[in-house]
Protein backbone atom coordinates (compact mmCIF):
# COMPACT_ATOMS: atom_id res chain seq x y z
CA UNK A 1 0.00 0.00 0.00
CA UNK A 2 2.94 2.71 0.26
CA UNK A 3 2.89 3.11 -3.42
CA UNK A 4 -0.43 3.35 -3.38
CA UNK A 5 0.00 6.24 -0.49
CA UNK A 6 2.51 7.74 -2.64
CA UNK A 7 0.28 7.55 -5.66
CA UNK A 8 -2.60 9.29 -3.32
CA UNK A 9 -0.50 12.24 -2.23
CA UNK A 10 1.51 12.99 -5.35
CA UNK A 11 -1.78 13.21 -7.37
CA UNK A 12 -4.06 14.91 -4.42
CA UNK A 13 -4.35 17.74 -5.93
CA UNK A 14 -6.25 16.12 -8.67
CA UNK A 15 -8.45 14.11 -6.17
CA UNK A 16 -9.52 16.70 -3.95
CA UNK A 17 -10.30 19.20 -7.49
CA UNK A 18 -12.70 15.97 -8.80
CA UNK A 19 -14.44 16.21 -5.17
CA UNK A 20 -14.89 19.76 -5.09
CA UNK A 21 -16.79 19.82 -8.62
CA UNK A 22 -19.15 16.80 -7.69
CA UNK A 23 -20.18 18.26 -4.23
CA UNK A 24 -20.25 21.93 -5.89
CA UNK A 25 -22.43 19.95 -8.74
CA UNK A 26 -24.76 18.52 -6.47
CA UNK A 27 -24.83 21.37 -4.29
CA UNK A 28 -26.14 23.59 -7.48
CA UNK A 29 -28.54 21.00 -7.91
CA UNK A 30 -29.46 20.87 -4.48
CA UNK A 31 -30.48 24.91 -4.09
CA UNK A 32 -32.22 24.81 -7.68
CA UNK A 33 -34.85 22.51 -6.34
CA UNK A 34 -35.00 23.59 -2.77
CA UNK A 35 -36.09 27.03 -4.68
CA UNK A 36 -39.33 25.55 -5.99
CA UNK A 37 -40.16 23.75 -2.99
CA UNK A 38 -43.77 25.59 -2.09
CA UNK A 39 -45.47 23.00 0.12
CA UNK A 40 -45.39 19.40 2.13
CA UNK A 41 -46.15 17.53 -1.57
CA UNK A 42 -42.72 19.40 -2.78
CA UNK A 43 -41.20 18.85 0.37
CA UNK A 44 -41.71 15.18 0.91
CA UNK A 45 -42.85 13.89 -2.51
CA UNK A 46 -40.89 16.37 -5.41
CA UNK A 47 -44.41 17.72 -6.19
CA UNK A 48 -45.11 14.22 -8.21
CA UNK A 49 -43.61 15.32 -11.09
CA UNK A 50 -41.20 13.07 -11.81
CA UNK A 51 -41.88 10.28 -14.55
CA UNK A 52 -41.46 6.91 -14.26
CA UNK A 53 -38.38 6.87 -16.60
CA UNK A 54 -36.96 9.47 -13.95
CA UNK A 55 -37.94 7.69 -11.09
CA UNK A 56 -36.52 4.89 -12.36
CA UNK A 57 -33.12 6.75 -12.54
CA UNK A 58 -33.58 7.67 -9.02
CA UNK A 59 -34.35 4.28 -7.63
CA UNK A 60 -31.38 3.30 -9.53
CA UNK A 61 -29.49 6.00 -7.87
CA UNK A 62 -30.78 5.32 -4.58
CA UNK A 63 -30.33 1.50 -4.38
CA UNK A 64 -27.12 1.22 -6.09
CA UNK A 65 -25.46 2.52 -2.83
CA UNK A 66 -21.77 1.79 -1.22
CA UNK A 67 -23.00 -1.79 -0.49
CA UNK A 68 -23.33 -2.16 -4.42
CA UNK A 69 -20.51 -0.63 -5.73
CA UNK A 70 -17.77 -0.85 -2.77
CA UNK A 71 -18.97 -3.41 -0.66
CA UNK A 72 -19.95 -6.51 -3.13
CA UNK A 73 -17.33 -5.92 -5.93
CA UNK A 74 -15.08 -5.85 -2.41
CA UNK A 75 -17.20 -9.34 -1.22
CA UNK A 76 -16.47 -10.69 -4.70
CA UNK A 77 -12.97 -9.84 -4.91
CA UNK A 78 -12.54 -11.96 -1.64
CA UNK A 79 -15.12 -14.69 -1.98
CA UNK A 80 -15.74 -15.34 -5.26
CA UNK A 81 -18.40 -17.35 -6.47
CA UNK A 82 -20.27 -17.13 -2.70
CA UNK A 83 -19.75 -12.90 -2.99
CA UNK A 84 -22.04 -12.97 -6.19
CA UNK A 85 -24.76 -14.09 -4.33
CA UNK A 86 -25.52 -10.38 -2.60
CA UNK A 87 -25.62 -9.18 -6.51
CA UNK A 88 -28.82 -12.11 -7.43
CA UNK A 89 -30.28 -11.42 -3.70
CA UNK A 90 -30.49 -7.71 -4.60
CA UNK A 91 -31.58 -8.20 -7.88
CA UNK A 92 -34.50 -10.65 -7.47
CA UNK A 93 -36.22 -8.67 -4.58
CA UNK A 94 -37.02 -6.07 -6.88
CA UNK A 95 -39.84 -8.42 -8.08
CA UNK A 96 -41.85 -8.39 -4.42
CA UNK A 97 -41.73 -4.80 -4.72
CA UNK A 98 -43.02 -5.26 -8.39
CA UNK A 99 -45.83 -7.71 -7.96
CA UNK A 100 -47.24 -6.47 -4.67
CA UNK A 101 -45.99 -3.22 -3.43
CA UNK A 102 -45.25 -0.57 -5.81
CA UNK A 103 -48.84 0.42 -7.35
CA UNK A 104 -50.83 -0.38 -3.92
CA UNK A 105 -48.66 1.97 -1.76
CA UNK A 106 -48.96 4.36 -4.41
CA UNK A 107 -52.73 4.39 -4.29
CA UNK A 108 -52.68 4.39 -0.82
CA UNK A 109 -50.67 6.51 0.97
CA UNK A 110 -49.33 10.32 0.96
CA UNK A 111 -45.74 10.86 1.99
CA UNK A 112 -44.88 7.66 4.44
CA UNK A 113 -45.31 3.74 4.61
CA UNK A 114 -47.71 4.77 7.37
CA UNK A 115 -50.04 6.33 5.84
CA UNK A 116 -51.16 3.27 4.35
CA UNK A 117 -50.65 1.07 7.69
CA UNK A 118 -52.69 3.90 9.25
CA UNK A 119 -55.80 4.35 6.47
CA UNK A 120 -57.75 2.18 8.06
CA UNK A 121 -56.34 1.46 11.72
CA UNK A 122 -55.88 3.97 15.07
CA UNK A 123 -53.91 6.75 13.92
CA UNK A 124 -51.31 7.25 16.52
CA UNK A 125 -50.52 3.98 17.52
CA UNK A 126 -49.98 2.64 14.28
CA UNK A 127 -47.41 5.97 13.36
CA UNK A 128 -45.50 5.71 16.45
CA UNK A 129 -44.51 2.20 15.40
CA UNK A 130 -43.85 2.56 11.44
CA UNK A 131 -41.91 5.79 12.39
CA UNK A 132 -39.54 4.30 14.88
CA UNK A 133 -39.24 1.21 12.38
CA UNK A 134 -38.34 3.83 9.42
CA UNK A 135 -36.07 5.28 11.74
CA UNK A 136 -34.28 2.68 12.99
CA UNK A 137 -33.72 0.86 9.22
CA UNK A 138 -32.18 4.03 7.73
CA UNK A 139 -29.96 4.58 10.64
CA UNK A 140 -28.44 0.80 9.51
CA UNK A 141 -28.63 1.47 6.23
CA UNK A 142 -26.54 5.71 6.85
CA UNK A 143 -23.95 3.19 8.60
CA UNK A 144 -23.05 1.50 5.53
CA UNK A 145 -22.91 4.57 3.72
CA UNK A 146 -20.68 5.91 6.11
CA UNK A 147 -18.19 3.66 6.41
CA UNK A 148 -17.83 3.39 2.79
CA UNK A 149 -17.10 7.00 2.76
CA UNK A 150 -14.77 7.05 5.46
CA UNK A 151 -12.68 4.01 4.21
CA UNK A 152 -12.36 5.62 0.56
CA UNK A 153 -11.50 8.49 1.38
CA UNK A 154 -8.89 7.43 3.97
CA UNK A 155 -7.71 5.19 0.66
CA UNK A 156 -7.67 8.28 -1.52
CA UNK A 157 -5.64 10.30 0.45
CA UNK A 158 -3.05 7.50 1.78
CA UNK A 159 -3.66 8.21 5.38
CA UNK A 160 -3.35 5.22 7.98
CA UNK A 161 -5.27 6.76 11.10
CA UNK A 162 -8.36 6.98 12.35
CA UNK A 163 -8.45 10.88 12.27
CA UNK A 164 -9.41 11.19 7.78
CA UNK A 165 -12.21 8.58 8.74
CA UNK A 166 -13.89 10.21 11.05
CA UNK A 167 -13.45 13.74 9.46
CA UNK A 168 -14.67 12.21 6.22
CA UNK A 169 -17.77 10.66 7.87
CA UNK A 170 -18.37 14.10 10.07
CA UNK A 171 -18.21 15.99 6.51
CA UNK A 172 -20.61 13.10 4.71
CA UNK A 173 -22.58 14.19 7.42
CA UNK A 174 -23.00 17.68 7.13
CA UNK A 175 -23.63 17.56 3.34
CA UNK A 176 -26.46 15.28 3.87
CA UNK A 177 -28.12 17.31 6.18
CA UNK A 178 -27.98 20.32 3.83
CA UNK A 179 -29.11 18.32 0.85
CA UNK A 180 -32.18 17.50 2.93
CA UNK A 181 -32.95 20.29 4.13
CA UNK A 182 -32.36 22.79 1.31
CA UNK A 183 -33.65 20.44 -1.73
CA UNK A 184 -36.21 18.21 -0.09
CA UNK A 185 -37.10 15.10 -2.37
CA UNK A 186 -36.92 17.19 -5.48
CA UNK A 187 -33.19 18.35 -4.79
CA UNK A 188 -32.35 14.45 -3.94
CA UNK A 189 -34.17 13.31 -6.85
CA UNK A 190 -32.19 15.17 -9.15
CA UNK A 191 -28.97 14.56 -7.27
CA UNK A 192 -29.94 10.22 -7.36
CA UNK A 193 -30.66 10.60 -10.91
CA UNK A 194 -27.27 12.32 -12.18
CA UNK A 195 -25.20 9.54 -9.39
CA UNK A 196 -27.03 6.79 -10.86
CA UNK A 197 -26.11 8.18 -14.25
CA UNK A 198 -22.07 8.65 -13.61
CA UNK A 199 -22.13 5.35 -11.42
CA UNK A 200 -23.36 3.53 -14.85
CA UNK A 201 -20.80 5.31 -17.10
CA UNK A 202 -17.79 4.45 -14.23
CA UNK A 203 -18.97 0.65 -13.78
CA UNK A 204 -19.05 0.51 -17.59
CA UNK A 205 -16.16 1.93 -18.18
CA UNK A 206 -13.85 -0.34 -15.99
CA UNK A 207 -15.99 -3.57 -16.94
CA UNK A 208 -14.88 -2.53 -20.92
CA UNK A 209 -11.13 -1.65 -19.58
CA UNK A 210 -10.96 -5.43 -17.31
CA UNK A 211 -12.50 -7.71 -20.19
CA UNK A 212 -10.52 -5.92 -22.60
CA UNK A 213 -7.31 -7.05 -21.16
CA UNK A 214 -8.68 -10.32 -21.34
CA UNK A 215 -9.33 -10.08 -24.96
CA UNK A 216 -13.39 -10.34 -23.91
CA UNK A 217 -13.29 -13.43 -23.00
CA UNK A 218 -15.01 -14.28 -19.40
CA UNK A 219 -13.87 -17.59 -18.93
CA UNK A 220 -9.97 -16.60 -19.39
CA UNK A 221 -10.80 -13.43 -17.00
CA UNK A 222 -12.20 -16.17 -14.19
CA UNK A 223 -9.61 -18.33 -14.38
CA UNK A 224 -7.30 -15.65 -13.71
CA UNK A 225 -9.44 -14.46 -10.87
CA UNK A 226 -8.66 -17.81 -9.14
CA UNK A 227 -5.73 -18.27 -9.96
CA UNK A 228 -4.51 -14.77 -8.44
CA UNK A 229 -6.74 -15.32 -5.66
CA UNK A 230 -4.56 -18.19 -4.09
CA UNK A 231 -7.50 -20.41 -3.66
CA UNK A 232 -8.16 -22.19 -6.83
CA UNK A 233 -10.86 -23.48 -8.15
CA UNK A 234 -12.96 -23.08 -5.00
CA UNK A 235 -12.83 -19.28 -5.96
CA UNK A 236 -14.89 -20.24 -8.52
CA UNK A 237 -17.27 -22.65 -6.82
CA UNK A 238 -20.09 -22.19 -4.01
CA UNK A 239 -19.38 -22.62 -0.43
CA UNK A 240 -16.16 -20.25 0.07
CA UNK A 241 -17.59 -18.26 2.40
CA UNK A 242 -21.13 -19.82 3.29
CA UNK A 243 -20.49 -23.60 2.82
CA UNK A 244 -17.92 -24.32 5.38
CA UNK A 245 -20.46 -25.50 8.13
CA UNK A 246 -24.10 -25.89 8.82
CA UNK A 247 -24.03 -22.45 10.46
CA UNK A 248 -22.54 -20.26 7.27
CA UNK A 249 -25.42 -22.49 5.01
CA UNK A 250 -28.20 -21.10 7.66
CA UNK A 251 -26.17 -17.96 7.11
CA UNK A 252 -26.57 -17.85 3.64
CA UNK A 253 -30.23 -18.49 3.77
CA UNK A 254 -31.06 -16.18 6.71
CA UNK A 255 -28.98 -13.72 4.28
CA UNK A 256 -31.18 -14.42 1.22
CA UNK A 257 -34.49 -14.40 2.56
CA UNK A 258 -33.92 -10.98 4.32
CA UNK A 259 -32.26 -9.20 0.53
CA UNK A 260 -35.20 -11.25 -1.21
CA UNK A 261 -37.79 -9.54 1.40
CA UNK A 262 -36.48 -6.52 2.24
CA UNK A 263 -36.28 -4.50 -0.57
CA UNK A 264 -40.21 -4.01 -0.51
CA UNK A 265 -39.61 -2.92 3.36
CA UNK A 266 -36.83 -0.18 2.98
CA UNK A 267 -38.53 3.26 3.55
CA UNK A 268 -36.24 5.43 1.13
CA UNK A 269 -37.42 3.13 -1.27
CA UNK A 270 -41.13 3.44 -0.41
CA UNK A 271 -41.05 6.69 -0.25
CA UNK A 272 -39.62 6.91 -4.13
CA UNK A 273 -43.35 5.57 -5.07
CA UNK A 274 -44.94 9.06 -4.06
CA UNK A 275 -42.64 11.19 -6.16
CA UNK A 276 -44.68 10.36 -9.44
CA UNK A 277 -48.56 11.28 -10.32
CA UNK A 278 -49.73 7.95 -11.29
CA UNK A 279 -49.76 4.03 -9.90
CA UNK A 280 -48.73 3.10 -14.12
CA UNK A 281 -45.81 5.49 -13.91
CA UNK A 282 -45.01 4.12 -10.34
CA UNK A 283 -44.96 0.65 -12.26
CA UNK A 284 -42.97 2.01 -14.81
CA UNK A 285 -40.63 3.08 -12.59
CA UNK A 286 -39.92 -0.22 -10.79
CA UNK A 287 -39.51 -1.86 -15.06
CA UNK A 288 -36.71 0.78 -15.51
CA UNK A 289 -35.30 0.35 -12.06
CA UNK A 290 -35.11 -3.12 -12.86
CA UNK A 291 -33.20 -3.14 -16.16
CA UNK A 292 -30.88 -0.49 -15.15
CA UNK A 293 -30.17 -2.60 -12.00
CA UNK A 294 -29.88 -5.67 -13.33
CA UNK A 295 -27.16 -3.82 -15.82
CA UNK A 296 -24.99 -2.79 -12.88
CA UNK A 297 -24.85 -6.01 -10.96
CA UNK A 298 -23.68 -8.17 -14.28
CA UNK A 299 -20.73 -5.52 -14.05
CA UNK A 300 -20.50 -5.99 -10.52
CA UNK A 301 -19.18 -9.48 -11.42
CA UNK A 302 -16.32 -7.75 -13.80
CA UNK A 303 -15.32 -5.72 -11.54
CA UNK A 304 -15.38 -8.37 -8.58
CA UNK A 305 -13.33 -11.03 -10.53
CA UNK A 306 -11.24 -8.07 -12.23
CA UNK A 307 -10.08 -7.30 -8.77
CA UNK A 308 -9.00 -11.00 -7.92
CA UNK A 309 -7.15 -10.71 -10.94
CA UNK A 310 -5.38 -7.65 -11.59
CA UNK A 311 -4.97 -6.39 -8.51
CA UNK A 312 -3.97 -10.40 -7.25
CA UNK A 313 -3.54 -11.99 -4.31
CA UNK A 314 -0.98 -9.98 -2.36
CA UNK A 315 -2.81 -6.88 -3.40
CA UNK A 316 -6.34 -8.14 -1.71
CA UNK A 317 -4.21 -9.18 1.04
CA UNK A 318 -3.18 -5.57 1.31
CA UNK A 319 -6.96 -4.40 0.58
CA UNK A 320 -7.95 -6.72 3.73
CA UNK A 321 -5.27 -5.70 5.60
CA UNK A 322 -6.81 -1.49 5.36
CA UNK A 323 -10.39 -2.46 5.11
CA UNK A 324 -11.23 -5.89 5.84
CA UNK A 325 -14.39 -6.41 4.67
CA UNK A 326 -12.51 -5.29 1.25
CA UNK A 327 -14.20 -2.48 0.58
CA UNK A 328 -11.80 -0.52 -1.61
CA UNK A 329 -11.19 -3.43 -3.86
CA UNK A 330 -13.25 -1.39 -6.67
CA UNK A 331 -10.56 2.12 -6.60
CA UNK A 332 -7.87 -0.45 -6.33
CA UNK A 333 -9.05 -1.90 -9.73
CA UNK A 334 -9.47 1.38 -11.16
CA UNK A 335 -6.10 2.31 -10.54
CA UNK A 336 -4.67 -0.61 -11.80
CA UNK A 337 -6.66 -0.58 -14.88
CA UNK A 338 -5.47 3.25 -15.42
CA UNK A 339 -1.31 2.11 -15.25
CA UNK A 340 -1.21 0.89 -11.20
CA UNK A 341 0.10 3.03 -8.06
CA UNK A 342 2.37 6.05 -9.16
CA UNK A 343 1.09 6.67 -12.73
CA UNK A 344 -0.74 9.46 -13.86
CA UNK A 345 -3.35 7.51 -15.33
CA UNK A 346 -3.64 5.27 -12.12
CA UNK A 347 -3.94 8.41 -10.44
CA UNK A 348 -6.62 9.75 -13.22
CA UNK A 349 -8.71 6.54 -12.76
CA UNK A 350 -8.50 6.23 -8.85
CA UNK A 351 -10.10 9.72 -8.58
CA UNK A 352 -12.75 9.36 -10.95
CA UNK A 353 -13.93 6.04 -9.74
CA UNK A 354 -13.70 7.15 -5.95
CA UNK A 355 -15.14 10.55 -6.81
CA UNK A 356 -18.36 8.70 -8.69
CA UNK A 357 -18.19 6.16 -5.83
CA UNK A 358 -18.30 9.34 -3.14
CA UNK A 359 -21.09 10.77 -5.24
CA UNK A 360 -23.13 7.04 -5.03
CA UNK A 361 -23.03 7.87 -0.97
CA UNK A 362 -23.85 11.48 -1.28
CA UNK A 363 -26.60 10.60 -3.14
CA UNK A 364 -28.28 7.46 -0.86
CA UNK A 365 -27.69 8.98 2.25
CA UNK A 366 -29.76 12.36 1.73
CA UNK A 367 -32.62 9.55 0.93
CA UNK A 368 -31.80 7.91 3.69
CA UNK A 369 -31.97 11.09 5.92
CA UNK A 370 -34.96 12.52 3.83
CA UNK A 371 -37.62 9.27 4.72
CA UNK A 372 -36.14 8.78 8.12
CA UNK A 373 -37.03 12.89 9.09
CA UNK A 374 -40.01 13.02 6.57
CA UNK A 375 -41.46 9.73 8.81
CA UNK A 376 -40.67 11.42 12.17
CA UNK A 377 -42.20 15.09 10.80
CA UNK A 378 -45.37 13.45 9.01
CA UNK A 379 -46.17 11.05 11.45
CA UNK A 380 -44.67 11.26 15.04
CA UNK A 381 -44.64 14.83 14.96
CA UNK A 382 -48.02 16.21 12.79
CA UNK A 383 -49.97 12.86 13.96
CA UNK A 384 -49.01 11.50 16.87
CA UNK A 385 -47.59 14.85 19.44
CA UNK A 386 -49.55 17.54 17.81
CA UNK A 387 -52.69 15.55 16.62
CA UNK A 388 -53.45 16.59 13.09
CA UNK A 389 -53.21 20.00 14.17
CA UNK A 390 -49.83 20.94 12.77
CA UNK A 391 -49.29 23.46 10.06
CA UNK A 392 -47.81 21.95 6.18
CA UNK A 393 -44.85 24.94 7.94
CA UNK A 394 -44.46 23.12 11.17
CA UNK A 395 -44.68 19.97 9.74
CA UNK A 396 -41.76 20.92 6.89
CA UNK A 397 -40.17 22.73 9.77
CA UNK A 398 -40.01 19.44 11.90
CA UNK A 399 -38.33 17.55 9.09
CA UNK A 400 -35.66 19.73 8.76
CA UNK A 401 -34.72 19.64 12.17
CA UNK A 402 -35.16 15.62 12.78
CA UNK A 403 -32.66 15.11 9.40
CA UNK A 404 -29.87 17.52 11.73
CA UNK A 405 -30.92 14.89 14.50
CA UNK A 406 -31.03 11.81 12.72
CA UNK A 407 -27.91 12.75 11.26
CA UNK A 408 -25.87 13.31 13.78
CA UNK A 409 -27.05 10.15 15.08
CA UNK A 410 -25.55 8.54 12.24
CA UNK A 411 -22.37 10.17 12.43
CA UNK A 412 -21.71 9.23 16.27
CA UNK A 413 -22.68 5.60 15.38
CA UNK A 414 -20.83 5.64 12.50
CA UNK A 415 -17.52 6.56 13.91
CA UNK A 416 -17.66 3.26 16.01
CA UNK A 417 -18.52 0.81 12.79
CA UNK A 418 -15.30 1.54 10.62
CA UNK A 419 -14.24 -2.64 10.36
CA UNK A 420 -17.53 -3.53 9.36
CA UNK A 421 -18.50 -4.32 5.61
CA UNK A 422 -20.63 -2.03 3.68
CA UNK A 423 -22.57 -5.19 2.23
CA UNK A 424 -23.02 -6.68 5.38
CA UNK A 425 -24.26 -3.45 7.10
CA UNK A 426 -26.90 -3.13 4.57
CA UNK A 427 -27.68 -6.61 4.64
CA UNK A 428 -29.03 -6.20 8.47
CA UNK A 429 -31.01 -2.87 7.21
CA UNK A 430 -32.67 -5.27 4.57
CA UNK A 431 -33.47 -8.13 7.81
CA UNK A 432 -35.35 -5.40 9.99
CA UNK A 433 -36.94 -3.62 7.24
CA UNK A 434 -38.49 -7.23 6.00
CA UNK A 435 -38.99 -8.22 9.51
CA UNK A 436 -40.90 -5.04 10.70
CA UNK A 437 -42.04 -3.39 7.54
CA UNK A 438 -42.89 -5.33 4.83
CA UNK A 439 -45.31 -8.31 6.71
CA UNK A 440 -46.96 -4.57 8.51
CA UNK A 441 -47.48 -3.56 4.79
CA UNK A 442 -48.68 -6.80 3.02
CA UNK A 443 -51.55 -7.69 5.49
CA UNK A 444 -52.81 -4.28 5.96
CA UNK A 445 -53.17 -4.54 1.91
CA UNK A 446 -54.43 -7.80 1.70
CA UNK A 447 -55.85 -8.91 4.81
CA UNK A 448 -59.19 -7.67 5.53
CA UNK A 449 -59.46 -8.99 9.42
CA UNK A 450 -55.70 -7.10 10.22
CA UNK A 451 -56.12 -5.04 13.39
CA UNK A 452 -54.69 -2.12 15.01
CA UNK A 453 -52.98 -4.55 17.75
CA UNK A 454 -52.11 -6.84 14.82
CA UNK A 455 -49.88 -4.07 13.15
CA UNK A 456 -48.15 -2.81 16.43
CA UNK A 457 -47.40 -6.26 17.37
CA UNK A 458 -45.67 -7.12 13.96
CA UNK A 459 -43.87 -3.88 13.72
CA UNK A 460 -42.31 -3.98 17.05
CA UNK A 461 -42.03 -7.94 17.41
CA UNK A 462 -39.93 -7.81 13.78
CA UNK A 463 -37.74 -4.47 14.95
CA UNK A 464 -36.91 -6.18 18.53
CA UNK A 465 -36.16 -9.58 17.54
CA UNK A 466 -33.92 -8.51 14.27
CA UNK A 467 -32.27 -5.91 16.62
CA UNK A 468 -31.83 -7.83 19.37
CA UNK A 469 -30.09 -11.22 17.54
CA UNK A 470 -27.57 -8.72 15.98
CA UNK A 471 -26.97 -7.33 18.72
CA UNK A 472 -25.98 -10.95 20.19
CA UNK A 473 -24.45 -12.21 16.98
CA UNK A 474 -20.83 -12.33 15.26
CA UNK A 475 -21.39 -8.83 14.02
CA UNK A 476 -21.12 -7.41 17.21
CA UNK A 477 -18.65 -9.81 18.93
CA UNK A 478 -17.21 -12.85 18.95
CA UNK A 479 -14.67 -12.56 15.80
CA UNK A 480 -12.01 -10.80 14.04
CA UNK A 481 -14.11 -8.48 11.88
CA UNK A 482 -16.80 -7.92 14.73
CA UNK A 483 -17.73 -4.55 15.88
CA UNK A 484 -15.91 -5.24 19.52
CA UNK A 485 -13.56 -8.43 18.30
CA UNK A 486 -12.12 -8.38 21.98
CA UNK A 487 -15.17 -9.17 23.25
CA UNK A 488 -17.44 -11.74 23.11
CA UNK A 489 -21.16 -11.68 24.57
CA UNK A 490 -22.51 -13.14 21.27
CA UNK A 491 -25.04 -16.37 21.28
CA UNK A 492 -26.82 -15.83 18.23
CA UNK A 493 -24.94 -18.07 15.55
CA UNK A 494 -26.07 -16.01 12.24
CA UNK A 495 -24.68 -12.67 11.39
CA UNK A 496 -27.85 -12.18 9.62
CA UNK A 497 -31.50 -12.35 11.85
CA UNK A 498 -33.51 -12.90 8.67
CA UNK A 499 -34.33 -16.45 9.22
CA UNK A 500 -35.40 -15.91 13.03
CA UNK A 501 -36.90 -12.09 12.89
CA UNK A 502 -39.05 -12.19 9.54
CA UNK A 503 -40.90 -15.33 10.22
CA UNK A 504 -41.41 -14.05 13.80
CA UNK A 505 -42.77 -10.50 12.18
CA UNK A 506 -45.44 -11.87 10.01
CA UNK A 507 -46.31 -14.39 13.30
CA UNK A 508 -46.83 -11.43 15.97
CA UNK A 509 -48.73 -9.76 13.16
CA UNK A 510 -51.43 -13.26 12.97
CA UNK A 511 -51.10 -13.72 16.53
CA UNK A 512 -51.97 -10.11 17.97
CA UNK A 513 -54.82 -10.07 15.16
CA UNK A 514 -56.31 -13.43 16.48
CA UNK A 515 -55.52 -12.10 20.32
CA UNK A 516 -57.44 -9.01 19.90
CA UNK A 517 -60.65 -7.66 20.78
CA UNK A 518 -60.88 -4.79 18.23
CA UNK A 519 -63.14 -5.27 15.30
CA UNK A 520 -61.81 -4.25 12.07
CA UNK A 521 -63.22 -1.65 9.97
CA UNK A 522 -64.79 -3.65 6.90
CA UNK A 523 -66.05 -0.32 5.39
CA UNK A 524 -62.26 1.32 5.25
CA UNK A 525 -60.73 -2.08 4.40
CA UNK A 526 -63.36 -1.77 1.20
CA UNK A 527 -62.42 1.85 0.54
CA UNK A 528 -58.68 0.85 0.93
CA UNK A 529 -59.20 -2.21 -1.30
CA UNK A 530 -60.63 -0.14 -4.19
CA UNK A 531 -58.39 2.89 -3.37
CA UNK A 532 -55.04 0.97 -3.74
CA UNK A 533 -56.28 -1.60 -7.01
CA UNK A 534 -58.02 1.17 -9.21
CA UNK A 535 -56.63 4.79 -7.73
CA UNK A 536 -59.96 5.86 -7.28
CA UNK A 537 -59.19 8.78 -4.11
CA UNK A 538 -55.41 8.36 -4.60
CA UNK A 539 -53.65 11.74 -3.55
Amino acid sequence: MTALASSATEHRGLTMTLFGLFVLATLAITVWAGRQNRSAADFYAGGRGFTGFQNGLAISGDYMSAASFLGIAGTIALAGYDGFLYSIGFLVAWLVALLLIAEPLRNSGRFTMADVLAFRMRQRPVRTAAGVSTIVVSIFYLLAQMVGAGALVALLLGVTGEGAKRWTILAVGALMIIYVVIGGMKGTTWVQIVKAVLLIIGAALMTVLVLAKYHFNPSELLGAAASASGKGTAFLEPGLKYGASNTSKLDFISLGIALVLGTAGLPHILVRFYTVPTAKAARKSVLWAIGIIGVFYLMTLALGFGAAALVGRSGMVAVEGKTPSGNTAAPLLAEQLGGGAGSTGGAIMLAVISAVAFATILAVVAGLTLASSASFAHDLYANVIRRGRASEREEVLSAKWAAVAIGAIAVVLSLFAGKLSTAALVALAFAVAASANLPTLLYSLFWKRFTTAGAVSSVYAGLISSVALVVFSPVLSGGKNSLFPHSDFHWFPLENPGLVSIPIGFLAGWLGTLLSRERPDQAKYAELEVRSLTGLGAH
